[in-house]
């Protein structure tokens, strides 16, 4: 195994992976050590080390006869297959950076993703092509569009020319003699989407060392082993799924089995079909997995641990009823993950755990100052070695000062901790709904809706679920005269946003509450929350 270990300030042994070692090279050294043995695991299929680093090989060819380069972002539009992982490779070899996009953005909200990273290749499955096609003529920096599909595929779009994902692989291998000099682990392997507090989605700049970094700490945080199966349900343009699944299965020499998509009918199944032994969970998705009727089968699953957020009061029920450990920690994609429960002591309900690897962490105040112990405050970050946090925002200088402010990384999350380090979730600072995992920009929803020709303006909300995290709330004032029903305006939301951030609940208002500098106050909305003229989607 290529990663070495260091002592932590807490004793404990920190993951560190080599300065020289890049995500390609790591690759071809795990293809070297373990050629046959297993690296990725679908439904459709299983990929070994040896397959996986050749095939990318023949793609990173490919990709360098259309002239992509280091350094340069290229889109994936892609749900979880095999592709995925393979084109994040290839281009991590040629030192080129992997921009993969919601694939249920859509209109807008996908325009602005593609052209905040200026670029100029796209790799797009077939069935997604139609959403790339509304927005075509949006994209001011697109050159050529690669299709991943078995069937032919057109010649052209938008007048750019389009080519076959099979045709990428039939130009040799790559010349690795000719990426002189090596990708640096300091170089960027990803840009990774995550919603803003009041703009629009922002790409996290993620180098290799990052990857593979925050890997050794996953590793670390929560047992893993070389003989673990890590299942992943959730998109591959998650750092769920990239970060903290598929690289630290590469570190170990083990297995990323990676879902289709989540589905609470089809998970135990899947997770029996992969052999998984290690599995993810978000929010809703254990409320979801909890509720289902119980089944004699039950415990008959290979999985033991189980890691996620948040963790409910049922836990111990459900590790019973499924025969598995539940493990709570806290990351989010800027910082990955620097909290967790630790494995060796009792669990304390609510906790996410206390500070674990190279980091250092503080709770503080709005002036920046560190609040007194058991006071709440905002979570503040800083990493011991270089580059295991992300480097800034793609294109936005003004937004990295502000999230680096004081020589800390701000999270926008509000934190207690108790006598002992352990760390508690308070809320959030950030204007953004944290719906079935996702973290949904209030900003992005609200300009969906105020698209409609009938609203004068809108506040998008969170509310609490039943399946925990949040619910979207928009509160609306419509023209008077137009006559726009709740219905109209979700059916309206639903063909210009991701599925995902179509409010469940709409309300109209004469007026929304305002500061004297016209401000929205929307803690006076959230202080009354689900009315008795609220819409619901859901009962409707």
């Amino acid at each position: 195994m290529s990663a070495s270990k260091e002592q932590g300030r807490g004793g404990g042994a920190v993951w560190k992976a080599p300065h020289s070692a890049s995500l390609g090279e790591e690759l071809r050294k795990a293809a070297a050590e373990a050629p046959d043995k297993v690296f990725i695991r679908m439904v459709q299929g299983e990929w070994t080390y040896r397959q996986v680093d050749s095939e990318t090989d023949l793609v990173a060819a490919g990709l360098a006869r259309l002239k992509v380069q280091r350094g340069q972002n290229v889109t994936l539009m892609l749900p979880n297959c095999i592709e995925f992982a393979i084109a994040w490779f290839a281009l991590s070899k040629l030192g080129a950076v992997t921009a993969p996009v919601n694939t249920s953005f859509r209109g807008a909200a996908l325009a602005n993703a593609i052209n905040l990273v200026k670029s100029r290749l796209v790799l797009v499955h077939a069935s997604l092509l139609p959403q790339l096609r509304e927005v075509l003529q949006e994209l001011g920096s697109i050159e050529n569009i690669v299709v991943v599909d078995e069937v032919g595929t057109p010649p052209e779009e938008g007048g750019r020319p389009v080519i076959a994902y099979v045709e990428l692989r039939k130009h040799g291998l790559l010349e690795t003699a000719s990426l002189s000099p090596p990708v640096r682990f300091s170089e960027l392997s990803l840009l990774l989407y995550t919603s803003g507090t009041t703009g629009r989605s922002k790409a996290a700049m993620i180098s290799h060392r990052f990857v593979l970094g925050q890997a050794g700490v996953v590793i670390q945080g929560l047992g893993l082993r070389s003989d673990d199966v890590l299942y992943c349900p959730y998109p591959m343009f998650h750092l769920d799924a990239a970060v903290m699944t598929i690289a630290p299965a590469l570190l170990l020499r083990g297995v990323a089995a990676i879902g289709e998509k989540f589905s609470v009918s089809r998970y135990w199944d899947e997770v029996r079909a992969l052999g998984a032994t290690v599995f993810d969970f978000m929010g809703a998705t254990l409320t979801m997995l909890w509720k289902q009727a119980p089944k004699p089968n039950d415990r008959d699953n290979p999985a033991r641990l189980g890691w996620g957020v948040p963790l409910p009061a049922w836990a111990p029920q459900f590790e019973e009823r499924f025969g598995c450990r539940l493990v709570e920690l806290y990351g989010l994609t800027e910082a990955g993950t620097m909290i967790y429960t630790p494995l060796d002591k009792p669990r304390r309900l609510g906790s996410c755990g206390k500070p674990a690897g190279p980091f250092e962490v503080q709770l503080v105040d709005e002036d920046g100052t560190a609040v007194p112990a058991g006071g709440a405050g905002e979570l503040v970050i800083r990493a011991t070695q270089p580059s295991l946090l992300m480097d800034g925002y793609f294109g936005m200088p003004e937004e990295t000062l502000a999230a680096f402010r004081n020589l800390w990384f701000h999270t926008g999350d509000v934190l207690r901790a108790d006598e002992d380090g352990y760390l508690y979730f308070v809320g959030r600072r950030k204007d953004v709904v944290r719906r079935r995992g996702e973290n949904i920009s209030a900003a992005e929803v609200e300009m969906g809706v105020e698209g409609h020709p009938d609203v004068l303006e809108c506040a998008v909300i969170g509310v609490p679920s039943d399946m925990t995290e949040e619910e979207v709330m928009v509160c609306v004032v419509a023209r008077e005269s137009a006559g726009l029903t709740p219905q109209a305006l979700a059916d309206f939301c639903a063909t210009r946003m991701a599925r995902f951030m179509v409010p469940r609940y709409i309300r109209f208002l004469q007026s929304l509450p305002k500061t004297p500098t016209d401000k929205v106050e929307k803690f006076r909305l959230l202080q009354e929350g689900i009315t008795a003229d609220t819409w619901d989607r859901e009962k409707k």
